[in-house]
């Protein structure tokens, strides 16, 4: 017999993107039994989007988080199957069927977790880069899945109301789809990953957001949950490789160090040359139109990198950094995405990147503090690489390369992340171990 399905799905805010995601959701070939829409405390016309798109709306009164939100949504479903949307995502033609007969199939499946699709709907550079790393985790991680994601994650009701739903001590996004997907494993229950089950992200990143979520919302609260339960699962965003990265980007950090210390600009010169034309791809995506801002910041950047070339006498750097500038003045100066007309910027670009790195080892060949900068910095690459290849095969080889400061730095701030929530957990810990011999 087939499931019922009753999608849930809160909304803060979101009356752009919920409105893209129910049109999606009208348009599904198997139509789910009810779609409720759970407005917490919306002041954008949230609501009323979701009435004009005939979902039933239910109102928290007043922003409590989505975790609240989900669980009233839940109590007032019908369905077997209760299966949990972010408002910005959009299901394709076929994930409300695929959800409906992976639970008629498997009477012993508890949950399903599905995968964000690798076509993002923000064409920025940063935007794609952080939806398609979503994407390659969800396409690579175990099929006994570890955890439970509401962005896009079903669940039979009566395995919900017995494990008491979301945890609403989290009144923010947070994660408290992984807090309920920690219980459900540690109840025996059977979460399933399926990366055919797939959504498309809206979702705009901005770097500023990006780092918030990852490491106040997510970071943080996470490590205090593994910390917790002493369950660190070798899967997802947890991988043992992972793990390994964000100790080598420390020693890369390190060596890095290191290098400036001893050589000081003969060192960084190049780095920093490097580092401004990698950066140069998302300056420009970021900008939707030809930006002042944008154009003063890679114009700031250039002369910063030739007059440190000229003062440490690399003068052969200067021609490169120029051309360099002049192709990315070119791209913004003409706003739309050049490279399907003129190709050649993007390898032009490259060369350029490429030359910075050069300049490095011809300065300062062989010496062990180089060698062992080179050498974290492959390991590193080698231990991403399958991610690298997916960011290439889908975005270009010149896109993955230019996500490879993005990359060290997540690693680098799941390192803080870390800390900060081992902190966190030894004083709440030391907090309580007090109250308790104060309360005895």
């Amino acid at each position: 017999m087939k499931p019922a399905i009753s999608v849930v799905v809160p909304v803060f805010n979101s009356a752009a993107t919920l409105k893209l995601c129910l049109e999606r959701l009208s348009r599904s070939a198997v139509q789910p039994a009810e779609c409720i829409v759970v407005d917490d405390g919306s002041t954008d016309g949230s609501a009323e989007v979701a009435r004009a798109a005939g979902a039933v709306v239910l109102a928290t009164g007043g922003r409590v988080g989505p975790a609240r939100a989900r669980n009233l949504g839940a109590s007032r479903a019908s369905g077997d199957v209760l299966f949990f949307l972010d408002a910005d995502v959009c299901v394709t033609a076929d994930t409300i069927a695929r959800v409906e007969a992976a639970f008629e199939a498997d009477p012993a499946l508890d949950a399903l977790i599905g995968s964000y699709d690798d076509a993002p709907a923000s064409k920025d550079f940063l935007s794609q880069y952080k939806n398609l790393m979503h994407s390659f985790v969800h396409h690579t991680g175990r099929h006994e899945a570890s955890t439970f994601w509401s962005g896009c994650g079903a669940i039979r009701r009566t395995v919900f109301v017995e494990h008491s739903g979301f945890d609403e001590a989290y009144g923010r996004p947070s994660i408290e789809d992984i807090e309920l997907g920690y219980r459900l494993r540690r109840a025996g229950r059977r979460i399933v990953l399926d990366s055919d089950v797939q959504v498309t992200h809206l979702k705009r990143w901005t770097f500023l957001g990006l780092l918030k979520t990852d490491v106040l919302d997510r970071g943080i609260p996470w490590t205090e949950l593994i910390l917790r339960d002493q369950n660190m699962p070798d899967d997802l965003n947890l991988q043992l490789s992972q793990r390994v990265s964000v100790a080598l980007a420390y020693v890369l950090l390190g060596f890095a160090t290191a290098c400036v210390i001893q050589w000081r600009g003969f060192f960084l010169t190049p780095l920093l040359a490097a580092l401004f034309f990698l950066l140069g791809r998302y300056w420009l995506d970021g900008a939707r139109e030809r930006s002042w801002p944008v154009f003063v910041s890679m114009t700031l950047g250039a002369i910063t990198v030739v007059v440190l070339a000229y003062w440490e006498h690399m003068l052969g750097l200067i021609p490169a950094v120029v051309l360099g500038y002049a192709v990315l003045f070119v791209r913004h100066r003409y706003a739309e995405p050049i490279e399907a007309d003129w190709p050649w910027t993007r390898w032009l670009l490259g060369i350029v990147i490429a030359i910075c790195f050069l300049f490095i080892l011809s300065y300062l060949p062989g010496h062990p503090l180089i060698l062992g900068f080179f050498a974290v910095f492959a390991i590193v690459a080698i231990l991403n690489n399958q991610f690298y290849v997916f960011l290439a095969a889908k975005r270009g080889k010149l896109f993955a390369v230019a996500a490879v400061p993005f990359h060290l730095l997540y690693h680098l701030y799941n390192g803080i992340s870390f800390v900060a929530g081992l902190c966190r957990h030894a004083a709440h810990a030391l907090w309580s171990r007090t109250h308790q011999r104060t309360a005895d």
